[in-house]
């Protein structure tokens, strides 16, 4: 069994604050399919309450984690004009060490976001 585990953290760098109640899907990819393994909501710190991929169902191979950035920046007064700019933001990355913790922040706002692998 694994030991790795997968993190995120949403900071709203518009607003200066992390992003609250922006819902999250993770999805594996194998193939040309994607096959969603959780779906969560983040808190008051802009993180998921549990890791998004837990240990137990931890695997080498290529993930997908799709923010419903749209979703948070209308919620928060901070969406703009529509259709907006920024709606769905997809991040598609690959974990290659099985007992390694992988942390993808995002860094969003309204025109722009940013991510990296963080520790």
């Amino acid at each position: 069994m694994a030991d790795g585990y997968l993190t995120t953290h949403v900071l709203d760098t518009a607003r200066g604050c992390p992003a609250a109640g922006l819902r999250i899907e993770l999805y594996r990819i194998e193939a040309e399919a994607r096959v969603l393994l959780a779906e969560m909501v983040t808190n008051a710190d802009g993180r998921t309450d549990t890791p998004i991929l837990p240990a137990r169902e931890f695997r080498v191979g290529t993930y997908e984690l799709l923010f419903f950035a749209g979703e948070y920046l209308r919620g928060a007064g901070a969406a703009g004009e529509e259709p907006l700019f920024l709606d769905m933001v997809p991040i598609r990355f690959g974990i290659a060490e099985a007992d390694a913790h992988y942390h993808v922040p995002l860094l969003l706002s309204p025109y722009g976001y940013s991510t990296y692998r963080g520790s």
